[in-house]
């Protein structure tokens, strides 16, 4: 053993007094030889300060004493000793430890980012508290059928909302208005009371001619003085079904014709001038209707058939719900506070928004979304409505772009109590106190339409703004394309729309829905028969994978048989999966672009077509448990989109709402069974040649499965696939094949009798003999040679050399076919 500490502290000081390096360490390596290196031996702070002395184990490897108590100590240390402070090393068994671990640098994550209307850009998505995100959406205002409009509008939010919360994990707090309290439900309901009342007075043929003839005058001006095409066009449509109309009508007065008859044509011209009566009705008797339950009835029917519409739809119902008619005393607070703040003023009763003195402010800036549109004169009005547009509330405005916080009442219209007098709200002023008192002074997103950016939007900022004296009561602003029907502007006033329910008819709920994410929210959406075909294609597309992976997963496998060893075509197909997951995600943060998410989706179920293929070519069972992953997470994404209504564990649901899961786990196993039967008989009746029997399987097959809704897929020397398929969509399939096959039958039947047509042509020209086959065209040669060769033309003039090159060519063709002719006549094979 080694000597006591002090005599090895001597020993080192006398060694780090050598001021060679290579010197000392190999006086170094000589005094450790003499010292035992065994487990359990305690390092002493002599072993440690000598040590610190040298950067690195020596290179002579003849020094392994060294560099043994070198990596000895540092292994204890867990790194180089600091040469500057001491290392404090306390007494420690010489045993191996861990080396130093660093983390992986990894990949910077994505972030979401959203198209923010406040900033025309893709902004970086930040919720003003941790997760949680208040959201406020612009919701209807109900006055007649929802339609196609607001479909693009609240389905792609709902894609939106659900992405938030289901994907990106929000906590989503979603708040939605009802405008029951608007100029258009008001003139509505009015036109409605007084038409109904009209029609129930039961006017004589003369009275009502009178009448429709005293509506058209005004209607007549409002015509001349209309400069928009589009609403050009469908006054004059009005104004010519009605003429049309009366025409009958005054026939049949004049004619003294049987009270039935003249009853009809007069329903006839009241329906076809409903419209316009309705107008003429309003503008001589609107100031009569008193009553407020008029004007409280026609929004509370519309807004529950717009609730019927919404579920329809699969739209996820909001947070919370406000209907202006219930938060009127907030209203009334919130005005209040902006004129107390100095930004409105009274005028005669109404209030108004002074937007000189906010745009004015330093604080505050007016027209945040749309600058340049301030000042727009005809954007403003309409945003004010057509019953607060007159020359004398126009005139009570200190400026011509203030608009009406609160609009004082006329006679026949509904009003509450207020501090200035009996009124009732604007429109801009109820957003911004229902969504101010739910979500207080800043939300994290508001919604609405592309239309509404300006004036509503921008009046609801400045208005809010103002009450809160702030300048971010909305974080992100977000506004959904329009949308077009074939190309064409789609408007509720211009009686161009289609309701949900009419296109509910032609399409399921799904296929609308994936044909909104098969384009951007934020661009305009054409309602077309070749979008929705495209909807249509992808649906199929994707519910075919789904059915056959589910014919996958069927096959029987023992436990240990569903874990099969990866071939490079799994490997392939997994490392696809995964780039493709890593696609959706990055689209998803690009500004939730379903579109692309579609996409990739759809090139990961090519890919899996193609796996499966080659697998079913080499007659080799596909991997169960990675298609089940990929057919899950496809599943997946459809559900977080609304794309998938019930809870389906695996693809798109089979049958009706609440059934998809217990009918596919009860009915499939029999199903089975009678596909395996079938395949029984069919081999006997292939064996033993019974066609008959071919024919029933064929027709079971074709004509009675489908009714039900079962698809047998037959494929030669594999069992037949069964499927489970929605009933109409298989009935479909059936008819499109007759036709295909009926369109087949037809062109072969077409082929055959032209194919007869020539062949009889070609003998009947075969019958000519050469030297006759010109004479019968009089009306183009005049002379022809003793082998009927015409010579000269119809005006007497000879022929030229290349033309009669030509025509000596024919004359041999038909020798040769003639030649044929009477050869075939000598063997009898002429029919």
């Amino acid at each position: 053993m080694a000597g006591s500490s002090g005599e090895q502290a001597a020993d080192y000081r006398s060694i780090l007094n050598i001021s060679d390096e290579a010197d000392r360490a190999r006086a170094l390596d000589q005094h450790l030889s003499t010292r035992s290196y065994v487990q359990g031996y305690s390092l002493s702070q002599a072993d440690v300060d000598v040590f610190r002395q040298l950067s690195a184990p020596p290179s002579d490897s003849r020094l392994f004493h060294v560099a043994r108590w070198f990596r000895h100590i540092e292994a204890l240390l867990g790194g180089p000793c600091d040469k500057v402070e001491p290392c404090g090393l306390q007494a420690s068994k010489g045993r191996r430890v861990q080396p130093h671990w660093s983390p992986p640098s990894g990949t910077e994550p994505c972030k979401l980012r959203l198209y923010n209307s406040l900033t025309r850009n893709k902004d970086v998505f930040i919720p003003q508290d941790g997760r949680r995100v208040t959201w406020y959406c612009c919701g209807p205002t109900v006055y007649d059928a929802s339609h196609m409009g607001h479909a693009r509008s609240y389905i792609s939010f709902d894609i939106l909302r659900r992405v938030l919360k289901d994907y990106f994990h929000y906590d989503v707090f979603y708040c939605m208005n009802i405008t029951d309290i608007d100029d258009k439900i008001i003139r509505r309901a009015r036109q409605n009371y007084l038409f109904e009342r009209y029609r129930e007075q039961k006017p004589s043929a003369a009275q009502l001619l009178e009448n429709v003839r005293a509506a058209l005058k005004p209607f007549s001006v409002k015509l001349s003085e209309t400069t928009d095409p589009d609403k050009r066009q469908m006054l004059e449509r009005i104004q010519q079904a009605v003429t049309l109309a009366t025409e009958p009508l005054k026939r049949a007065v004049h004619s003294n014709l049987a009270g039935e008859e003249v009853d009809r044509h007069a329903e006839i011209l009241l329906e076809e001038a409903k419209d316009l009566l309705s107008d003429w009705l309003d503008s001589t008797c609107g100031s009569e209707v008193t009553d407020n339950s008029i004007f409280s009835k026609l929004p509370k029917f519309w807004e529950g058939e717009f609730h019927k519409d919404m579920e329809a739809l699969n739209v996820l119902p909001p947070d919370v719900l406000t209907r202006v008619s219930e938060y009127v005393p907030e209203i009334v607070s919130f005005v209040q506070k902006i004129v107390d703040n100095g930004y409105g003023y009274v005028s005669n009763g109404s209030v108004y928004f002074d937007t000189v003195k906010f745009a004015s402010s330093e604080k505050h800036s007016y027209g945040k979304l749309v600058p340049e549109a301030v000042g727009d004169q005809k954007a403003l009005q309409e945003g004010e409505g057509d019953l607060s547009i007159s020359v004398d509330r126009l005139s009570e405005k200190r400026s011509p772009s203030d608009f009406a916080l609160w609009k004082a009442s006329k006679p026949g219209e509904p009003s509450w109590p207020c501090p200035w007098g009996k009124g009732r709200p604007g429109w801009h002023i109820e957003c911004s106190a229902m969504a101010g008192t739910l979500l207080g002074a800043s939300m994290d997103i508001h919604g609405g339409g592309f239309d509404l950016r300006f004036p509503h939007h921008d009046n609801e900022l400045a208005q809010s703004e103002a009450y809160f004296e702030n300048d971010c009561w909305v974080r992100y602003f977000l506004h959904t394309g329009h949308l077009t029907i074939a190309g064409c502007k789609m408007s509720k006033s211009l009686k161009n729309f289609i309701t949900i329910k009419d296109a509910l008819r032609k399409h399921s709920a799904r296929q609308l829905r994936l044909a909104f994410l098969m384009h951007s929210w934020k661009d305009t959406l054409d309602y077309s028969s070749n979008t929705m075909e495209s909807a249509l294609q992808y649906e199929k597309f994707m519910n075919e994978f789904f059915l056959n992976v589910k014919d996958v997963l069927r096959a029987p496998v023992d436990i240990t048989g569903q874990f099969e060893k990866w071939e490079a075509e799994e490997t392939e197909l997994n490392k696809n999966f995964y780039d493709k997951k890593t696609a959706v995600h990055e689209a998803l943060c690009d500004n939730i672009d379903t579109r692309t998410v579609l996409e990739e989706m759809r090139t990961l179920v090519s890919q899996c077509n193609l796996y499966m293929a080659a697998r079913k070519a080499a007659r080799r069972r596909p991997n169960q448990a990675l298609l089940e992953n990929i057919a899950l997470y496809l599943t997946h994404m459809l559900r977080i989109f609304g794309a998938i209504e019930e809870q389906s564990s695996l693809g798109f649901p089979v049958g009706g709402p609440g059934t998809s899961i217990n009918l596919e786990s009860t009915v499939m196993p029999y199903l089975q069974v009678l596909s395996e039967f079938r395949e029984g008989v069919r081999k006997i009746a292939r064996e033993k040649k019974v066609p008959e029997v071919l024919q029933l399987s064929d027709a079971l097959r074709d004509d009675i499965l489908p009714e039900f809704g079962v698809r047998f897929e037959d494929h030669e020397g594999l069992p037949t696939v069964v499927k489970l398929v929605d009933r109409d969509t298989l009935l479909k399939e059936r008819e499109e094949k007759k036709r295909v096959e009926e369109e087949k039958r037809r062109k072969k039947e077409e082929a055959a009798r032209r194919k007869q047509e020539q062949e009889a042509a070609k003998l009947a020209k075969m019958k000519i003999p050469p030297n006759e086959m010109f004479l019968s065209e009089s009306d183009k040669y005049s002379k022809f040679d003793e082998n009927g060769l015409p010579t000269h033309d119809i005006e007497g003039k000879e022929l030229s050399k290349g033309q009669t090159k030509k025509l000596k060519k024919l004359l041999e063709a038909q020798e040769k076919l003639y030649k044929e002719h009477l050869q075939m006549a000598q063997n009898g094979s002429l029919q």
